[in-house]
Parts: C-alpha cells; structure tokens; sequence
C-alpha cells in the first residue's frame, strides 16, 4: 500500500489490485431517504410513476405509501459506497466500470435511513497483469436491518506493476 500526500492534506492510502482480499468487509454511514430525494429524481430521471409521487395513489397499493425509484435507492447506494474507506483508498486505482448486477428485495420508503455492507467477494487478475477484476457485493440495508436492494459491482483495478512499468 502507498499513500498520496498533497499540500495541506492528510497521506490517504492507495490501494492496488494485490492489496485486497476476499472477504474484506465495510459498512458506510447512514442516509436517510426523504421526500425531497424522491421529487428530485422524478424530475431527473423524468419518471413520474404514481407510486412515487401521487400520496393518494400509492395508498391504496400494497405499499400503502409512497415508495423510493429502485434506481433512486441504487443511486444513494452507490453514492453511500464512494464514501467507505475501501473505495476511497480505490479512487486513484480504479480503471472502470466493468458489471453491475441488481436485485430489489423489498420497498424504500419515506423516512427510511441506508447504509450499505460492501465485501470483497472475488478478486480475478487480467492476462496481462496490468489489472485485476474485482467483485464488490453491495447491500443497502435500511434501520431494520432488511436488505432493500442486493448488488454486485465488477471494477477493473491497477496492479501497482503496472504503475512501475
């Protein structure tokens, strides 16, 4: 592991490829999904289904209640995970996105606070060794300690060789 030193910033450790192992594990801080997050990526996204943002509608749904966009929860899952020490150790090593797999489990709904468990599940080194492919499993989690949305990330990382070559 090495660290970058910037003027007037504390050393952050870089992680490469060969310094991770499967079977690490992380959990980020809470975030609590609001009303406001809702209205907000309905306008991004420009999807208005009822179920998010019509109160009477989604009332007389199973929900019973206004629900959080799927997409919405992967977003502040994703955001939620940028902030674990692990990803930010990643940030300089990271080449890309390789995969991304979703599976929803249950509804977010207003006033729910996430966190998200973030493991190492595999680690695959490239042909050339230049890289590495890493499997991330992330789960938000809401206060009840239920999975609302099961993920898992392939990112492709430097070998710190090829930051020597």
């Amino acid at each position: 592991m090495s660290e970058v030193t910037t003027a007037n910033r504390l050393a952050a450790p870089v992680l490469y490829f060969e310094d991770l192992s499967v079977g690490m594990e992380f959990k980020s801080a809470g975030r609590t999904v609001t009303e406001a997050d809702i209205v907000a990526f309905a306008g991004i996204s420009g999807d208005y289904n009822q179920l998010h943002i019509d109160r009477e509608f989604a009332a007389n749904t199973v929900h019973g209640e206004r629900i959080a966009h799927g997409l919405l929860v992967l977003t502040i899952l994703s955001g939620l995970s940028t902030r674990v020490s692990l990803m930010l150790a990643l940030s300089e090593t990271i080449i890309g996105l390789a995969g991304l797999e979703c599976r929803f489990k249950r509804p977010t709904k207003i006033g729910d606070t996430l966190h998200v468990m973030l493991t190492v599940a595999e680690l695959s080194p490239t042909s050339k060794g230049k890289s590495g492919l890493i499997i991330l499993h992330r789960d938000a989690i809401n206060q009840r300690g239920e999975v609302v949305l099961e993920s898992i990330w392939k990112l492709l990382i430097k070998c710190r060789s090829a930051e020597v070559s």
